[in-house]
């Protein structure tokens, strides 16, 4: 197992979960698959894995209240699965610290294709700008009160430090890319999300309101009709 992704999967439903853990043990992770929200918890803090998968409406403490327990905690990425595509369920999901959601019923590809893509965002917010497009700016950057080092991957407000997910620092270092220009939301979830298709840009739309609060309500504006810019 040391030499594999160790994958926390939280799901009730006893085919889904036997299911998507055998296919994702095909795909080559390792994985602990629990039947609801307080074993989910113990075995997060007794195997500290590398990624969750958690169902929202899992019994006993469910999915959004373990996302939020567990990034009390740690900043290991966290998917959110939701048998609908309903908005609160989504918000929600996303408001309580989830880099990501998968609506069921779901492809196994694509949900494979979603793990590794956070996995990747995790990666390189903990190593530096590895594979950051040709030309990205390097080091220390500032915008007003906002320091971004963008090697120790650290950022501080006023000299206090920030405490980030994986993909709000890759959001954040994405605006800082390019200051005073706008992103288009499809163009974030690309550059960010690694979406090779049309998404749903609520998971933009959230983590930019859940970045702004960390780092200051009008350091990211939002140009109405077309995206969100950093102000430079």
């Amino acid at each position: 197992m040391a030499d594999q992704t160790h994958v926390l999967f939280v799901e009730d439903d006893d085919v889904i979960r036997e299911a998507t853990q055998l296919a994702l043990e095909r795909d080559g992770f390792a994985v602990t698959a629990m039947p609801d929200g307080l074993s989910g918890l113990e075995a997060f803090r007794a195997d500290r894995p590398d990624i969750a998968l958690l169902d929202v409406m899992v019994p006993g403490l469910d999915g959004v209240s373990l996302c939020r327990s567990i990034r009390d905690e740690s900043m290991v990425p966290v998917i959110m699965l939701s048998a609908r595509a309903d908005a609160i369920d989504v918000v929600l999901g996303l408001e309580a610290g989830a880099d990501d959601y998968v609506t069921k019923p779901f492809d196994g590809a694509v949900l494979v294709a979603r793990i590794r893509a956070v996995l990747r965002r995790f990666d390189r917010a903990n190593g530096g700008r590895e594979g950051a497009e040709a030309g990205a700016p390097t080091g220390a950057l500032a915008f007003g009160e906002l320091e971004i080092d963008t090697v120790g991957m650290e950022v501080r407000r006023a000299g206090a430090p920030v405490a980030l997910t994986p993909t709000e620092m890759r959001l954040l270092l994405e605006f800082s890319s390019a200051p005073g220009t706008v992103l288009s939301r499809d163009r974030l979830l690309e550059r960010v999300w690694e979406y090779g298709w049309g998404g749903d840009t609520r998971v933009v739309d959230v983590h930019v309101q859940r970045l702004r609060g960390k780092i200051g309500q009008d350091r990211i504006e939002t140009v109405r009709g077309f995206g969100y810019k950093l102000k430079a």
